[in-house]
């Protein structure tokens, strides 16, 4: 009896000095993908009115945000590119889901197209895409939209400049539809684009979209609806022409096998399903296993399990997909496991996960 009192007197106090370490740490640093920038955003806003910790997050794209983390300059990195095993274990990293949305096209042809009405198929925007189809009247565009005339104007490509996770999830897609994709420019988060403009960050391609007439370009949902784009539909693998919303991006990702995918490395695009929205992925988190700093790391940890726990809504209406229930009790098991102190010892226990 006297030992089991001891051993809970120490992990009590154990507890309340990790607490009392957490509750030291007043600025969270992390960098990485522009893909949920906003609903990180918000996220970071509503907590630190709660908490009074302050997250600062560099949208520099989910490349620069994987460096940055593997070079430790960061508590945390963001990638909508999910890393495989075989580099997580070389960095001594953890990956895990945060967020899911969708990347949508976006096209400037003025206001005789609204959003939603124009159509497209994957070989036909991969055919966009890599210069074979340059005129917005072209017989490929036209036969998939007959009840709409489209203008006699060239094609402007808008794509990212740089390393991206957006563009990692957009080749995905354009790889598995597309033949000539597949052998041509491929499947990377940079790939070198047979044609167009590049911009950096959603922002970028956003804003050169909403300056040149004829031009395409893709950018996460929530920057087509905060900037009022004109996205189009897309047929998916069931052969249904569907919006982006947040009921068909969860349709994607309904039936991931997420137990089954080592280091949580899921890819969302082309899933089967007659509501599916084709071009779905998740955004995911990076943190080291052995951190250099541990109080920071909690710290890190807490504001992911508020963000779990208190954030869905928020996300919703910036038009994101939160993480089902089953996949967020799978990562804090992870996190348990995995996140450890120089003792060895977990830096998140399994009966402590604030909400």
């Amino acid at each position: 009896m006297r030992f089991n009192f001891i051993k809970t007197a120490l992990a009590a106090a154990a507890l309340s000095l990790c607490a009392t370490a957490m509750a030291s740490v007043d600025t969270l640093n992390g960098a990485g993908a522009t893909f949920p920038y906003p609903v990180y955003s918000k996220w970071a806003q509503t907590y630190q009115q709660q908490t009074g910790v302050k997250l600062n997050y560099q949208a520099i794209g989910s490349g620069g945000g994987i460096k940055q983390i593997e070079a430790g300059t960061v508590d945390f990195g963001a990638s909508d590119a999910p890393l495989e095993k075989k580099e997580l274990d070389q960095y001594g990293l953890l990956q895990f889901p945060m967020v899911m949305g969708g990347v949508v096209p976006v096209v400037n042809l003025g206001d005789a197209i609204k959003p939603g009405q124009l159509r497209l198929d994957g070989a036909t925007l991969a055919n966009i895409y890599a210069g074979n189809i340059t005129r917005w009247n072209d017989p490929a565009i036209a036969a998939l939209n007959p009840d709409i005339t489209l203008p006699d104007q060239d094609i402007t490509v808008v794509h990212r400049s740089d390393g991206s996770g957006t563009t990692w999830i957009f080749t995905s897609y354009l790889t598995k539809v597309s033949d000539v994709w597949a052998k041509g420019p491929g499947h990377a988060k940079a790939v070198s684009w047979p044609t167009g403009v590049g911009g950096k960050g959603n922002q970028g391609v956003a804003s050169y979209v909403d300056r040149i007439q004829g031009s395409i370009g893709y950018v996460e949902y929530a920057y087509a609806l905060q900037n009022s784009m004109t996205y189009t539909r897309l047929r998916n693998s069931a052969g249904d022409f569907v919006k982006p919303t947040a009921e068909t991006f969860q349709a994607a990702a309904s039936n991931a096998d997420w137990q089954n995918a080592p280091g949580f490395y899921m890819v969302l695009t082309d899933q089967p399903g007659d509501n599916s929205w084709p071009i779905t992925g998740a955004s995911f988190i990076l943190m080291y296993q052995q951190p250099k700093n541990p109080e920071v790391a909690q710290a890190a940890l807490k504001f992911f399990a508020w963000a779990y726990g208190n954030g869905d809504d928020m996300a919703r209406d910036l038009d994101y997909v939160p993480m089902p229930s089953s996949v967020i009790d799978m990562v804090k098991s992870e996190w348990h496991k995995q996140i450890k102190g120089s003792d060895g010892q977990p830096l998140w226990p399994l009966d402590n996960q604030p909400q």
